[in-house]
């Protein structure tokens, strides 16, 4: 056995890391991602169509300012279209991160450490990205500030019964710990790159950035201590923000969305697609750099087992809604049920079901568990899936409601869309920027994985 090799896991599924690596190895395979040459051919491609879509969504949101929400497809009953769909898509996708750094920190989970980094960036491009809905679905998004409290003449003070303005300060709370919690993560590996970089301009940007990391006894106790206190603000953040915006729903009267079971089922939500879409992006991404030695078939087993259990906890809340508008004996939550299984959008829901409750079974066989490719499939599934289930929730609530004289059809214009499909060139966008700049694995936590089973092996010995 190779002196830095981890201890065989119960399961044989091989190492956390390979077992050629050493501190320095490691460093160097990261770092070089950032600071090598030339990318391959597969990151200008997805560079150039992201940046495609982020023209189309500053065009789009140009024209919407311009017009008026007006061009979207929502109408008297459906109030709430895709901009709301999508702003709950995008928050749910943002809590992988916070749950792989925060909470599997806490609890010493040392299969986060090559993964952790890159879930903590996408959950900060998945929330910029829901940040632009509410905001725009506002109508005059350069009065935003209205919804905050802040000290006017007019005593005009916000509505703190309003879940919008609940809104505001979830998500703004939770982009403001992850950021920090990111942040605080990557100082020692700017650090790491700042003396590994050869050009000057590197050097200099790293270095500020580092803000003078030496790696100190010192540095390292205060790190340690700043480290853990964020985990532990942004614990209780992955079960609040969810809950928050499934309270959006749940606070009304409306037939499908007055339920407590709204709360837990959102967040089981959240995490289930948080995980889809880190597969969707990580398991490319390993390949395209060879990083399959530091992201190992454990890691993707391990993140398919959460997929599966948080999956299992969305068909329960998927049975329990069915239960619940059978056994209460209202006919307004009986007929709901009834038109959202067999109405104008009954297509979309049994597309659900399929994609969130059926295709997840899959996930019992450890074959697909560790198959990069049968697991990125499914991942895409997952994430069709939960938007499917958010466009569910939404819009079969809202256009059959309690006076059939104001029922009406839901249809998304091309607007609608555009912003949509642009959101996404913006967050890929990001992504591509991210791998192309900084560390996409924490080194320094590799490197102490290293350390760490090198001495678990000797005790053994």
């Amino acid at each position: 056995m190779s002196e830095h090799e981890n201890i065989k896991p119960v399961d044989d599924l091989g190492p956390l890391i390979g077992p050629d690596y050493t501190y320095s190895s490691v460093g160097d395979k990261v770092s070089s991602i950032a600071l090598g040459g030339r990318h391959p051919l597969p990151w200008f491609v997805v560079l150039g169509f992201a940046g495609l879509l982020v023209g189309l969504l500053f065009f789009s949101i140009t024209f919407l300012i311009a017009k008026g929400v007006g061009l979207w497809g929502i109408n008297i009953p459906v109030g709430w279209g895709l901009a709301i769909i999508n702003f709950v898509w995008w928050i749910g996708i943002g809590h992988a991160g916070t749950l792989i750094s925060a909470i599997l920190f806490l609890f010493k989970q040392d299969w986060r450490t090559s993964i952790n980094r890159f879930a903590e960036a996408m959950t900060l491009f998945a929330v910029a990205c829901a940040g632009m809905f509410p905001l725009l679905h506002l109508g005059r998004p350069w009065l935003f500030y209205w919804i905050m409290p802040y000290p006017n003449t007019m005593k005009m003070w916000p509505q703190f019964r309003s879940p919008l303005v609940w809104d505001v300060f979830a998500i703004s709370t939770y982009a403001l710990v992850s950021l920090m919690f990111w942040y605080t993560g990557l100082v020692p590996d700017l650090a790491s790159m700042r003396d590994k970089a050869t050009r000057k301009v590197q050097k200099i940007a790293y270095g500020i950035f580092a803000m003078g990391w030496r790696g100190s006894a010192r540095h390292w106790h205060r790190y340690e201590i700043a480290y853990l206190l964020l985990a532990g603000l942004s614990t209780p953040l992955v079960l609040s923000v969810h809950s928050i915006v499934s309270l959006d729903f749940a606070v009304s009267v409306l037939p499908g969305w007055h339920a407590t079971i709204f709360p837990p089922y959102f967040v089981a939500g959240a995490i289930f697609s948080g995980f889809g879409m880190v597969c969707t992006l990580m398991i490319p991404i390993r390949k395209l750099y060879g990083l399959e030695d530091i992201i190992t078939t454990r890691h993707l087993n391990t993140m398919a087992k959460i997929m599966l259990a948080t999956g299992l906890m969305v068909v329960y809340g998927y049975s329990m809604e069915a239960f619940f508008a059978f056994y209460s004996g209202n006919g307004f939550e009986r007929f709901m049920m009834h038109n959202r299984m067999t109405g104008p959008y009954g297509f979309f829901y049994w597309m659900l079901i399929f994609c969130n409750g059926l295709s997840i079974q899959l996930l019992w066989f450890r074959k697909v568990r560790t198959t990069p490719l049968m697991l990125w499939i499914l991942s895409i599934v997952v994430n069709i899936g939960m938007w499917l289930e958010r466009f569910v929730i939404v819009v079969t609530s809202l256009h059959r409601d309690f006076l059939p004289s104001s029922w009406d059809i839901y249809v998304p214009t091309f607007w609608d869309w555009a912003l949509y499909v642009g959101t996404i060139g913006f967050f890929l966008f990001n992504i591509v920027i991210f791998v192309r700049w900084l560390p996409i694995i924490s080194i320094f936590e590799v490197k102490e994985l290293i350390h760490k089973n090198k001495h678990a092996r000797r005790s053994h010995e």
